[in-house]
């Protein structure tokens, strides 16, 4: 009887190791993994990869951001307003798979009106990851500091410039089209047509963000070369 019923234990046991595992597979990014995967080893690389999201007309006078030990710095001084950065994946919807995953790499080029409402937002989920905190404390802190107005909201005029051949959303998604992000106050996307047959804007809203973000897909690469046609 004794020996039965260590077995049982055992099975049991394993049971509900192996069901944490699976539960564990589901959603493998619920913290922040060691800081060094999300870095990139060379740091001309990473202004490279930074000033790709947008035509070399806007990036090459843009403020440079990359990432350190201890967040963002920039290393290059802008003369036209814009500011390249490569985002990582802790700036990904709350309900997206890839949320912390390391590989991600998201070259963005803002706009004045965009660095000013944009960067705030990034910079507060850096620091919150890089904090080691879980995704759920980090979704209630965002929610937080947007219901106390510590975080803007974005301005008029605002765009980013998305249309790098180097973008890589993890491995469920990879790359994109080239494309271009309009954020603005939460709203009711049919005022735009997005995501309406044949429209060619489609639209995302990031809860707790009260922030609805339009984007529009365009023919070609920041280098100047066509894009793939579907």
């Amino acid at each position: 009887m004794t020996i039965l019923l260590r077995s049982v234990s055992i099975f049991v046991v394993l049971s509900v190791a192996w069901q944490a595992r699976a539960a564990d597979a589901k959603a493998p990014y619920q913290s922040i993994a060691p800081l060094d995967q999300y870095l990139m080893a060379d740091r001309n690389s990473e202004i490279e990869l930074a000033r790709s999201a947008a035509p070399k007309s806007i990036s090459k006078d843009a403020e440079v951001l990359i990432l350190g030990q201890h967040g963002y710095e920039s290393v290059i001084k802008g003369k036209n307003g814009f500011v390249c950065v490569v985002e990582r994946s802790w700036m990904a919807p709350f309900d997206d798979p890839e949320f912390l995953n390391p590989d991600q790499r998201l070259p963005l080029c803002l706009n004045p009106p965009a660095a000013r409402s944009h960067l705030p937002l990034t910079f507060k989920l850096t620091a919150l990851a890089l904090a080691g905190l879980s995704k759920t404390q980090i979704f209630d802190s965002i929610k937080a500091a947007f219901d106390k107005k510590e975080l803007p909201l974005p301005e008029p005029g605002e765009v980013c410039y998305m249309m790098s051949k180097q973008q890589y959303f993890g491995r469920k998604y990879g790359n994109a089209d080239p494309h271009l992000m309009f954020w603005v106050p939460k709203t009711d996307d049919i005022f735009w047509g997005a995501d309406l047959p044949g429209s060619p804007v489609y639209v995302h809203q990031y809860s707790p963000e009260p922030i609805t973000e339009f984007i529009i897909s365009v023919a070609q690469w920041s280098d100047g070369t066509d894009a793939p046609k579907d």
